[in-house]
This record gives C-alpha cells, structure tokens and sequence, in this order.
C-alpha cells in the first residue's frame, strides 16, 4: 500500500493525518497472536460477534466452529461480543469461519476499534428497522382488531368480521417474516445443532399464534376456530424487538467503554523520513528506530523515548491516573498516552505487540472471551429449563383444549414466552462485563473473572515488598568498598551496574539508574555465563574467569578482608535494602538502597482492615528489616528471609487452615505463590511471569486499586444475587398466570421483554 507525503504539521500541532485503509487481511494479522514455530505454528485470534440474540448463541458458535477443520479450541462471550479461535494456519484461515457464522446468521469481523465500530451500527441499524416495522405495522393491526374490542355481539356481521381478520392477516406479514426473522433463524440454527435456544420458545410461539390465526382467517369455522391473535402477535414482536434494542444499546455503551480503554493506540502515525519530510503512514508500519511526530491531542503510536521538544502526557488510558505528567527529551512515552500541551517528536522503541498498550490489550481481550463458573452454572440449566416450558406449555395447551378450546393456542402461547430464560442467561455475564469496564477505568484489569466471585470470601492478604508494598525503583544512597580507595570504589560500581544490566529487579534497576562519583577508565566487563537466582542475585563470569556475585548477603559467601564497620553493617538492623558484590567468593563491595512506602499503601491497605482481612508481608529482606516495613505500613506480621519457597509455603498453610487467600507481588519470585493463591493480583510494571500468572493486573502500580478491586467484586456478587433472584421471581409468579390464562400473548412478551431489560440495567450499576 503506498504512504500519504504530507506537509509537516504546523506550530499548533493540530494537524492531524488523513485516514490510511486498513484492509482485511491486515485486520486478521492484527487481530491474532502467533505461539510456536513449523509445523507447531499456532494461531489465537480474537473476533467481534454480531446477531446474538441470547446467551445461547455461544453454544451455538462454539458448536460450529468447533467441527472445522483446522479450528482446535473455540471460547465465546455473548454479554461482550468476543470470540477467540485457536487455530492452525496450515489447514484453516479466519475468513472460513466467517463464512460459516454468516450461513448460520451471525457476523464476525476482526476485534478491531473500527470493524468493531462498524459492525455495532450495522447491527443497531437493522434491529432499528425491525422494531420500526413491528411497531407501526402492530398499530395497523390493533387499528383492525379494536372494532372486535368495542363491539357487542352481534354488532359485526360476519363478512365484515372476516375483512377485519384478513386486513391484520396483511399486516402481520411483514412483523412475521421480517421483524421476526432473527427468532426463527435462531431456533432453526439452535435446532440443527440439536439444542434449545432463547429463541425455541418464541419462535415456537410465535409460530403456533400465526398458523392459528391464519387458519381462522381463511377458515373460520374449521380447525383452528374463528378466535385471531394478530394483534398479540404483533404486540409482542414490537415489545420484544424494543427491548433487545435497548438492551442492545446498553451492551453497545459497555463495550464502548472498554474499547476507550484498551484501544487507545492510533490507526495512523506520522513518520519523519530522511529528507525531514513527514508521511502518514499506518501505525503498524512504525518500526524501532524510526522518528515520528506526534500532533497536540493525538495519542503516541508506540513506546519510544522523547526526542524533541517539551509537552504533558495524559497517561489516565493505561494507568487510570488522571493527572498529566510533564515529558521532556529523553523521557519514554507509551503508545496510547496522549500528548497534551505541544507537538513532538518521539523515537520509536517498541511498535506492535511489543508495545505495553498491547500487553494491557492482550490481558483485556482474554478476559472478555472467558465464561465464567457462575455463567457457566446458569448455562447448565438454561436447556433444562427451557424444554421444562416446552413440556409446560404443551399441557397448559392440552387442558385449555378440554376446558375452553378458543383460548388453548392464547395460553400456549403466553405460556412459552413469559417463560423465557433470557433474564435468567443475562444476570451473571452483564454484570461481569460493567465490572470489568469498571475496573479497567481505574486501572485494573482482570485477567480472570472468576476471580470477581471468589474474592468476596478473601479475608487474608499477603503482599510482597519491592516493586509492591514500596515503590518499583529505589535510590542507592551509599557505595561502600573498604580499602579499595575512591578510583577501585568507582570501578566497582561501574562492574556491578554493568553485571546489574542483565536484570529486571527492582535493586537492579536503581543500581543502573545510578551514576559512579568517578568515570570509568578502562573498560568495562564481557560477561559470560550470566545466572539470575530468584531471590538471590545475579552471577557471571568476566574475560578473565573470575566468578562475580550481585544479590543478597546470605547467598554471597562469607566475608573476608571487610572492615569491623563493614562485618557489623551486615547485620544491622538498617531498614534500608542493600546489595553485595563479590567476586570468587570474596565481598568486595555494597551498596545501600534506600526504599520507601508507596504514596497510598497506608490508605490502601487500612481500607482492607477495616473490613476485617489480615495483612502480612512476605519479603526476602532481613527478618528485622521486613517487620520494621511491616509495622510502618500497619500490617498485621512481616516474614523476612523468605524464598519462593518460604512464600509458598506460607499461603499453602493460610489455605489449609481454611482461610482464603490473596497474594499481591509483581516479581519473578513471587509467580508461584500468585499461581498457588486464590486471588492473585499483579503490578503493571512487574515481571511477565507475575503478570501472567495473575487474576489482575494492576496497571496504574497504585495500591488502591486492591480496595477498588474489592469494592467492586463485592458489589457484583450482591448485583448478580439481585439479578437471579429477580429472574426466579418473575417466573415464579408469572407462569402460573399464564397457565391459568389471565396472561394474553401480548402481555407475556412486554413481561419478558421488561424483565431482560431490568437485568442489564440493573448490572450496569456497578460501573456507577
């Protein structure tokens, strides 16, 4: 595809790029995440649905797909819309899958921002048209069947009685074959695939309601009686169309909500040739190296580094922080932020899925495809249920039929559809989706919905320290290196931030972040054979041989040569975390980091004790250290000395006694001990083992957002309680009306409709 040459933007920066076509294969690519290499080469791509009409339409899809060749696992939502397919790209290819789901009535595009877009009004559009011609053609019919209404007996000659039934016979048709079109597509596809769907009872009612009216009209005095229901008929179509399309519209609002968040990064960039000229160019071209501008109010196209000029960033997207920090040169930029007080330039470091807006995407994509226990639970009994209403309405019909036969088809038709589980589908999955927008706009992202129903039960807390309880990086305050002089003190420093380079722990970063009081004159080491223990520290050998430690003092082996003052600083009770060098086995140096609380860890965490949980800290640090830290952040214990193994263990022996856990940690050491607790929440700028193995990632780092994550899991349990209680109810009190026939068609529809339409506004409750 050829570039755009534009002219530079001007001095505003407001100038913004011409929109660049993405087409559809670039839309697949975009949208699949590739895992192994030949003949393992496997592909995971994340589709938007369009034409679900029910919770049951997962199965549905799942069932499809399922049996093509090439397709090996499939994972539906219906509440978010979200497909993922793992699949082979040797024997199948996204558009065979899309051609399959349109035989069977539903669109799939690529999880994009805009195939997303223009797939939500497509869909809005067509079930506007629908309710617009069942709305005005009911009201035609209502208009022929109000004279039956108002008149007495005998006040209509047959003739003109039998005009009025064929005027609504007239009207009807287009509510039927077209209006009603998705019911009927629906229960056929549900019934080729030999299941029951939210659509079998309303289609069937709807079936039964028409045949019987229409063999009234043309026969009246034949089987079917002379009684009509096209007006009921038409009434429920319109009342139901109307409230799917609101229901529509409040599932269209969520997912918006969710795409603000995890969608943020540009379709477009603008890229800085060699010539100083300025091409638009898709985002996904942008390659490391390359410079870019970037426009005041335009988001910035990947990660990179500030190379020009001075502006503020909204990083409110990926971290749910509201206030803007100033950038400068030299500052790294993430894609997705905005750029809000002047126009830049950035070099690009990470494009793509290596970018941190994709990472946070990726998290958000696989938790919006999940089907949770309690959805699943619900789904369990949906088929039960619904040919339990099958069974019901053919009795209530069977005794109508002995007792008064013009109402029997009336009550087997009110009977299947005020019975109809769609409010009883919707509780669960339309309040975990507003909770997941909901915490993703304070900068939380669940990874694992389940987690929203385990956590209410969370009443013990374990936390990590570095990276976690304190900040990410702390600072070294003092290079300590007896004998050495200040010129072997600075050489020293410059090995271990060269040895330290190969790290990504928190102590590791501060070391590299440091500057040596004098400058290297020699060069520094090559390093061989480089090891990093979890919890212990880094090893290497140099050109020379000699084997360098960097970690902590118990892993080092024992002093020899350090001073009195050093030998007692070894087993002070400093609160201050400090790294050794040694090389073969002989400690040559140490270096003092100074760390502190995060800024909202006091808040955070009283919030937590004040609903009763037990706090501890779990660190690696000195035992007196971590229960000084402890007892400064207003925790209940501090463990120190403590190995992955020592943390494991003690979550293990917290969830023998009974207790459920959380475990709160963000590095290499901690992935176990989050993999073995119940609920497990990761920091956004902690290792990718602790983010995947996490239930949530916190992506803002601030610990607050622990006590937004269990308000708001609190509050889904309590919403999706109120939601199934209310779906049980209304079927409880509404099916033996309808049995006893004090329920006309019309008003079972309007029931159902309301009753599916409370649910989901009743679960958007918690984004409030």
């Amino acid at each position: 595809m050829s570039s755009v040459v534009l002219s530079p933007p001007d001095a505003s920066g407001s100038k913004a790029p011409p929109d660049v076509p993405v087409d559809e294969e670039d839309g697949w690519d975009a949208c699949t995440r590739w895992t192994g290499e030949g003949a393992a080469r496997r592909g995971e791509s994340t589709l938007r649905l369009g034409g679900l009409r029910c919770a049951a339409c997962t199965g549905l899809i799942e069932d499809r797909l399922s049996g093509l060749e090439g397709v090996e696992a499939v994972q539906a939502s219906a509440v978010s819309e979200r497909l993922k397919v793992r699949w082979d790209p040797a024997r199948t290819h996204p558009e065979i899958w899309q051609a399959s789901l349109a035989r069977a009535g539903y669109q799939a595009v690529p999880d994009l921002p805009a195939s997303a877009r223009a797939l939500r009004q497509r869909e809005s559009r067509q079930q506007l048209w629908r309710l617009f011609v069942a709305g005005f053609c009911s009201m035609q019919v209502m208009m022929f069947a109000t004279p039956s209404y108002v008149s007495g007996p005998g006040e209509i000659e047959p003739m003109m009685a039998r005009l009025l039934n064929w005027g609504g016979w007239i009207c009807s048709l287009p509510v039927v074959f077209f209006a009603a079109g998705p019911f009927f597509r629906g229960a056929w596809a549900s019934l080729r695939q030999r299941q029951l769907s939210m659509d079998t009872p309303v289609a069937l009612g709807l079936a039964v309601a028409f045949v019987a009216s229409t063999g009234a009209t043309f026969d009246p005095g034949g089987l079917f009686g002379h009684e009509v229901w096209f007006d009921s008929l038409t009434m429920f179509v319109a009342f139901l169309l109307g409230a799917r399309w609101l229901e529509m519209r409040a599932r269209h609002r969520a997912a918006e909500r969710i795409e603000g968040v995890i969608s943020g990064q540009p379709e477009q960039a603008w890229r800085v040739q060699a010539d100083g000229s300025v091409v638009a160019v898709p985002a996904r071209a942008l390659q490391p190296g390359d410079v870019a501008n970037v426009p005041i109010g335009q988001p910035f196209p990947a990660d990179g580094q500030l190379t020009q000029g001075r502006t503020e960033v909204d990083e409110a997207l990926l971290t749910g922080e509201s206030t803007p920090r100033l950038r400068g040169p030299g500052d790294a930029v993430v894609a997705g932020s905005l750029n809000l007080l002047a126009p830049v330039r950035m070099r690009v470091e990470r494009v793509g899925s290596d970018t941190r807006l994709s990472a946070i995407v990726g998290l958000m994509q696989e938790a919006l495809t999940q089907r949770p226990a309690a959805v699943r639970r619900i789904d369990r009994w949906a088929a039960p249920f619904l040919a339990a209403v099958m069974v019901a309405a053919l009795l209530a019909g069977w005794g109508w039929a002995l007792v008064d036969p013009g109402r029997a088809v009336a009550v087997v038709v009110a009977v299947l559809v005020v019975t109809c589980p769609c409010a009883l589908s919707l509780a669960a999955p339309s309040t975990l989706l507003a909770a997941t927008g909901a915490l993703a706009r304070r900068g939380v992202l669940l990874q694992r919905l389940d987690a929203l129903e385990v956590l209410p039960a969370v009443r013990s807390l374990f936390i990590d320290k570095t990276g976690t309880l304190t900040e990410e990086v702390p600072a070294l305050r003092a290079v300590s290196a007896p004998g050495e002089g200040p010129d072997g003190a600075a050489a020293l420093h410059h090995v271990a931030r060269s040895l330290a380079a190969w790290s990504s722990h928190p102590l590791s970063l501060a070391l590299q972040a440091s500057v040596p009081a004098r400058p290297l004159k020699d060069s520094l080491p090559v390093w061989t054979d480089v090891i990093e223990r979890p919890g212990c520290g880094l090893q290497a050998h140099d050109a020379h041989g000699r084997r360098w430690q960097l970690g902590s003092r118990r892993w080092i082996a024992e002093p020899a040569g350090l001073g009195d003052a050093e030998a007692a600083s070894a087993a002070d009770g400093d609160r201050n975390a400090r790294l050794w060098l040694a090389c073969d086995g002989r400690l040559r140096a140490s270096f003092e980091m100074g760390e502190r609380l995060r800024e909202d860890a006091l808040s955070a965490l009283s919030a937590l004790r004040q609903r009763g949980w037990s706090l501890a800290l779990l660190s690696g640090d000195r035992a007196d250290r971590a229960r000084g830290l402890a007892e400064a952040a207003g925790l209940d214990s501090g463990v120190g000395d403590a190995t992955p193994q020592h943390k494991l263990a003690a979550v293990h022996a917290a969830r023998a006694a009974g207790q459920r856990v959380m475990m709160v940690g963000g590095g290499v050491s901690a992935a176990p001990v989050l993999a073995a607790a119940d609920v497990s929440v990761a920091m956004g700028h902690g290792a990718l083992a602790a983010r995947r193995h996490a239930d949530a990632v916190i992506v803002s780092d601030r610990l607050s957002g622990l006590a937004d994550l269990v308000d708001v899991a609190e509050r889904t349990r309590r919403i999706t309680g109120q939601n199934l209680v209310w779906a049980a109810a209304y079927n409880a009190a509404c099916v033996p009306l309808a049995i006893a026939g004090w329920v006309p068609p019309w008003l079972a529809g309007l029931g159902m409709a309301l009753s599916s339409l409370a649910v989901v506004l009743n679960a958007s409750r918690v984004a409030r």
